[in-house]
């Protein structure tokens, strides 16, 4: 039997199937953290380590040269960790790239690249990575995540999205807003501003709306709360359901599981995804009726992502399905 995923995107880009949580960690023992987490609960939220923030003032090579052997070790069992280099602007980018590829780079998830100012210089990073993977002697394309956070990303992100191993689009919330001078309140750094301010607004759908187009997963924004489990988990519902986000970023572990958990599709769509799948493959995905209802190919690649996405989170699958699918 064939498997959806060589019948039903043939000839196109297959969406990303990757986690709904990237969750950021900048120091060793930060990192030691979230790999115990991670091997506790599964692959259910990426780690990005951060090469930019993270990294101590003047020990750039250090810090970078400690994320490739987090990386590299043991703990890493699901191979679900990045790394967010240094911005164009920084001297040390291409520094972090070289380091991180040459040293992690067949196991690495992807590279995230921040505060390109336009898609030129997101051409420029996406090239010098090229060129630490052919330097590494890798044979395999490592994934870009590109931070959108500044206007004048904002206005090329559609070329952005159509970049080449682009595959996923993050929105910077702090920056974009600190970007305008005062324009936009403070306010609109957290709820339920953020969903409200007409400029936060456009700059959200946008950027969804590019990644959607273009086959690349759009991430949302941090929640700046911390504690209140209800507060988390109705941010990342309403990034999801009103704003069509995948993804989100976690800065604490506790917001792992709440971001998990909203952004899991609906249970009995996942049950109603698994029966279509299972009869169209035993029909060797021709046109199928299930319950009344014709369905296609068409139908068959929203059930066969709305199925990955619910592995992608943890959610129990129908055993069949499971077996079939993901086994």
């Amino acid at each position: 039997m064939r498997h959806p995923s060589q019948v039903l995107f043939a000839g196109e880009k297959p969406f990303p199937m990757i986690p709904a949580v990237d969750h950021y960690a900048g120091s060793e023992k930060l990192i030691t953290k979230a790999l115990q987490l991670q091997n506790e609960l599964g692959p259910i939220f990426d780690i990005t380590c951060d090469c930019e923030d993270g990294a101590p003032a003047g020990a750039d090579r250090e810090h970078a040269e400690m994320v490739v052997e987090m990386i590299m070790g043991s703990s890493n069992r699901h191979l679900r960790m990045g790394v967010r280099v240094h911005d164009i602007a920084h001297p040390g980018w291409q520094q972090d790239i070289e380091i991180v590829v040459a040293g992690a780079g067949q196991r690495l998830a992807f590279v995230t690249l921040p505060k390109p100012s336009s898609g030129e210089e997101v051409r420029i990073q996406l090239d010098a990575l090229r060129r630490a993977t052919a330097a590494a002697g890798l044979d395999r394309r490592i994934p870009a995540h590109v931070l959108i956070e500044t206007y004048g990303a904002l206005r090329d992100v559609w070329e952005i999205a159509a970049l080449p191993d682009v595959e996923s689009l993050d929105f910077g919330l702090m920056d974009f807003v600190s970007g305008h001078h005062g324009a936009i309140p403070a306010s609109a750094m957290r709820s339920p501003g953020q969903f409200e301010h007409p400029l936060v607004v456009r700059a959200k759908c946008e950027i969804a709306a590019a990644a959607l187009a273009n086959g690349a997963v759009p991430s949302h924004n941090v929640t700046t709360e911390l504690r209140d489990l209800a507060v988390i988990a109705d941010d990342a519902r309403r990034a999801r359901n009103e704003f069509g986000y995948l993804r989100m970023w976690s800065i604490h572990p506790n917001q792992i599981m709440p971001i998990v958990e909203a952004m899991r599709p609906d249970f009995s769509e996942v049950d109603q995804a698994a029966a279509i799948l299972i009869a169209a493959q035993d029909g060797d995905w021709g046109p199928i009726r299930h319950q009344g209802l014709l369905h296609d190919r068409a139908s068959y690649r929203y059930y066969w992502e709305l199925l990955g996405r619910a592995h992608a989170t943890g959610m129990r699958l129908p055993e069949p399905a499971e077996h079939r699918f993901f086994g």
